[in-house]
């Protein structure tokens, strides 16, 4: 299974606003810069975080992002659905049916979903669950005090520059 470069900006934005602990909106261009990011992209990014309600975004010079909950009641898979949509990962077409494949087939041979779709949905399920179960705050709570210490370091030195 394979997401987008957006789901890891948004997982590792989230995780830096928790460990910022800013009272202040962090502005997303300083976000773009510690991760030297595109702006633009990551903004996209931020806006599909924010239509969902995991972020709120303040207009203006003085303006950025800050979580819109809790860390403990957002979800890793939150993020994955904000950024990349709800669809499944897998559709099946019901090639099995069309074709030289199909021919001679008898109707029941079809009543039941196709072994390779279920096989997937039971992983995406998997997957799905596991992701749901795991929150920013974990996610917070099992990095190494260095990193945190490393985020804050270098956040406030762009901060200053700024």
């Amino acid at each position: 299974m394979r997401t987008s470069e957006g789901v890891e900006w948004g997982l590792h934005c989230c995780l830096t606003l928790v460990w910022l602990d800013e009272p202040d909106p962090v502005p997303s261009a300083r976000l773009a810069a510690m991760f030297e990011l595109s702006p633009t992209y990551l903004n996209k990014v931020l806006q599909r975080l924010t239509r969902a309600g995991l972020l709120t975004s303040t207009p203006g010079p003085r303006g950025g992002v800050r979580l819109a909950r809790d860390p403990g009641r957002i979800t890793m898979m939150d993020v994955v659905t904000a950024v990349e949509g709800a669809d499944p990962l897998f559709t099946c077409a019901e090639i099995r049916q069309r074709g030289a494949s199909a021919e001679g087939a008898n109707a029941r041979e079809f009543a039941r979903p196709c072994g390779i779709a279920a096989a997937m949905r039971r992983a995406e399920l998997a997957w799905r669950r596991e992701l749901a179960a795991r929150t920013i705050a974990d996610l917070a709570g099992d990095a190494p005090a260095a990193s945190v210490t490393r985020v804050r370091r270098n956040y406030a030195r762009l901060a200053s520059a700024a």
